[in-house]
């Protein structure tokens, strides 16, 4: 069982699954909001009923599966209508965050959660120790999409729009990791925090 949990952000395309790996490597459990947010969404949950009954069943492929192309469209162009899918994800993502979390072996777990700022940051988040922030220039951030997801300029701009600012997201953090592209600058930085964390676990509080 692990006590201590570091909460793990950062912008879109900002490098967030390189760090998980690279914790990952060093034995740490990592919880994914992301692959929550599958779970928590997939075919016969409450989830998508929910979904389907805001967004309407064109918001489903041919299969039950949603439409994840088509419901990104629409979130990133209406500010009212991602605060609805919000709504009806983020508490059943952040109970399955918790749990993996506090059911993983070694000293520390990490819940790495895209979007930890817009969704209240530790006041929604209370159970996480410490926040540690990946970060890097909007101008890398919309290189990376672009190359990426091989979207328009536009979508990418709406994208990283939509998202808490760096500022937002650095006030939130007890951790700053840069990710400007060189690998063994990263690979120093998480080894370092590890060593912390483990000290930190390791401290009676």
């Amino acid at each position: 069982m692990s006590s201590y949990i570091i909460g793990l952000t950062g912008g879109i395309a900002a490098g967030k699954s390189e760090l998980s790996r690279r914790f990952e490597a060093l034995g740490i459990t990592v919880a994914d909001a992301d692959l929550a947010a599958r779970d928590v969404v997939a075919p016969g949950s409450e989830g998508l009923a929910r979904i389907t009954a805001h967004f309407g069943s064109g918001i489903l492929l041919a299969d039950g599966q949603l439409d994840r192309a088509a419901l990104r469209e629409r979130i990133f162009a209406s500010a009212q209508e991602r605060q609805a899918l919000e709504a009806i994800t983020h508490p059943a993502i952040r109970q399955q965050l918790r749990t993996t979390c506090e059911q993983a072996t070694g000293p520390y777990a990490m819940a790495a959660i895209p979007l930890l700022t817009e969704a209240g940051g530790r006041q929604q988040y209370p159970w996480l120790d410490r926040v540690l922030v990946v970060d890097v220039p909007v101008a890398v951030q919309h290189a990376r999409l672009l190359q990426r997801d091989g979207i328009t300029a536009e979508l990418a701009d709406r994208m990283i729009a939509a998202q808490a600012s760096r500022e937002q997201r650095l006030a939130l953090a007890d951790d700053v990791v840069v990710n400007d592209g060189q690998p063994e600058h990263l690979q120093a930085k998480v080894e370092q925090l590890d060593r912390l964390y483990r000290q930190l676990a390791a401290t009676p509080r």
